[in-house]
């Protein structure tokens, strides 16, 4: 791209005879310096390497899955157990874990008992994940994050 072009400053007349001697494009690069600053280059290819670059990076980029638990503010210890084993699987998978308690009807009375299941959930997986978000009430939801700890390499 310019190879044989020493770098220096031209007026912009100059510039575009040299772009064009080459059969490459004047792109401006830098427009409020003084002067503005330009470079001679195959606009399209750049927008081609460009385009291949961001998508390179896109695919690199993981994807956040986060999956969810359900539990009532009365689940039982086998139902507890059962779903935790669900909870600990997701975690080691890489999945972000929402383990939320749903209030049905009158049950909200019970938040207390809701909150101990999430603590208790939370303590019990804190070898896999830390705590993104601690049990916070929303509605008829008492929702808790999980993230799983990252493994270093």
């Amino acid at each position: 791209m310019g190879d044989n072009v020493e770098m220096g400053v031209y007026p912009i007349s100059k510039a575009r005879d040299l772009a064009n001697e080459q059969e490459l494009d004047l792109v401006e690069i830098s427009p409020n310096a003084e002067p503005p600053v330009c470079k001679i280059m195959d606009y399209k290819k750049f927008l081609y390497e460009q385009k291949k670059r961001d998508k390179a990076m896109k695919a690199k980029a993981s994807k956040v899955v986060v999956k969810e638990i359900r539990f009532g503010p009365q689940t039982d210890d086998h139902d507890y157990e059962f779903k935790k084993r669900h909870a600990e699987k997701f975690l080691k998978d890489g999945a972000k874990l929402k383990a939320y308690v749903f209030f049905k009807g009158r049950s909200i009375v019970y938040k207390d008992q809701g909150e101990i299941l999430l603590l208790r959930l939370a303590q019990e997986l804190e070898d896999l994940g830390k705590v993104e978000q601690m049990p916070k009430l929303e509605g008829k939801r008492m929702t808790m994050f999980i993230a799983p700890k990252t493994s270093k390499k």
